[in-house]
């Protein structure tokens, strides 16, 4: 049996009406830059999420950068943030010129641990950047209380989160300013890159408009802000519209395949926990295990993929030597390092496939 770890054209199969429709009037308009598929889809996940403020540009990693420049980010400032995540999140900050503080993980969420941020706050300390990882919000009530106590700012890294829920809130709207991304393996992906910054201020809505067009004011060329090129073209919000159609199904399903595994598989490897106020869109699902090479080769035998998310953390990349951490310092986040394995994940897993999958494990 052949498994694939995301099967992207099993889901484009299902939608092809809706989604050729959707690109076809792109093609029959030929307005394929903010056009009006891009305002609908701002209009759109701005009532799901359910801040005031959608603003789309060109990538997740864009959507960091953007959010930070509205929040006056500045060369020297420090900006507290987790090791065990994509290295786009600290890389953000680092292309500002700031300098990303590490806060060790915790065990259960894999999200950032909000009782050691206070102790690495000092003066040079502007925000925290949260991430959600795999899929499950982090404890923003927590961090935000920190946050006002200090006058810091707090931005939501939703790249792996749209969709999920804290507290019967929407992921992207738990902060000041939220991020996501719509790389094609996400759970809402398109056919390309795409982000978009969720916000209720309409300051930092009113410039992130801007600056997403080369700082352009109401006139194309009258140009009030130092800005960039990070527009989401129109076939990446048709494709995003037509699978919008289908989310909340699709999440459903996702949450299927997620308790198929847990029922199976809890009691040989460690499964994911979601804590009960959380509801998880499951982005990846990631078990740990100690003999993970072991069970990557005899799984890759059997045809089944699998992934590492994330083999080494940010505090032992050599882009953020400069900062001089060393092995040890975030024993948590180099601990799951060493054990976590990604299994296949995606809403159309079959429970034949997933069958397939546990029982290679068990064996």
């Amino acid at each position: 049996m052949k498994i694939n770890f995301i099967d992207l054209q099993r889901q484009y199969k299902k939608y092809k009406i809706s989604i050729d429709r959707e690109l076809h009037d792109v093609l029959d308009t030929s307005t394929y830059v903010l056009s009006s598929k891009v305002g609908k889809l701002e209009k759109k996940l701005t009532e799901f999420v359910g801040t005031k403020y959608a603003i789309s540009c060109a990538s997740g990693t864009d959507a960091l950068i953007l959010a930070l420049r509205t929040l006056k980010i500045k060369p020297k400032d420090e900006i507290i943030t987790t090791p065990f995540t994509f290295v786009a999140t600290a890389e953000a900050i680092a292309l500002l010129g700031a300098k990303p503080v590490f806060i060790d993980t915790k065990e259960d969420t894999f999200n950032i641990d909000p009782e050691k941020i206070e102790s690495k706050i000092n003066k040079r300390t502007k925000g925290i950047i949260a991430v959600d990882l795999f899929g499950q919000c982090a404890d923003y009530d927590t961090i935000n209380k920190i946050a006002r106590k200090h006058k810091l700012f707090v931005a939501e890294d939703a790249a792996q989160s749209f969709g999920a829920t804290y507290k019967k809130r929407r992921a992207g709207s738990l902060a000041d300013i939220g991020c996501t991304s719509f790389f094609p393996a996400k759970p809402l992906g398109c056919y390309g890159d795409g982000g978009m910054i969720f916000t209720n201020s309409s300051k930092i809505a009113k410039e992130l408009f801007s600056l997403r067009v080369h700082g352009q004011g109401k006139n194309k060329y009258d140009n009030i802000l130092v800005g960039t090129n990070s527009r989401l073209d129109s076939m990446q919000a048709a494709v995003l519209l037509a699978k919008f159609s289908y989310f909340n199904q699709e999440l459903k399903l996702r949450q299927k395949v997620a308790q198929r595994y847990n029922a199976a598989l809890s009691n040989i490897v460690k499964t994911p926990i979601i804590l009960g106020h959380n509801k998880s869109v499951f982005a990846q699902y990631c078990i740990r295990v100690n003999n993970r090479s072991k069970l990557i080769s005899r799984l890759k035998k059997a045809n089944i993929p699998t992934g590492i998310y994330y083999p080494k953390p940010l505090h032992l990349q050599i882009a953020f030597k400069y900062l001089n951490y060393k092995k040890g310092d975030f024993p948590i986040s180099e601990m799951m390092a060493q054990d976590i394995l990604a299994l296949p994940m995606h809403p159309y897993l079959t429970k034949k496939e997933q069958d397939y999958i546990i029982s290679c494990i068990k064996k």
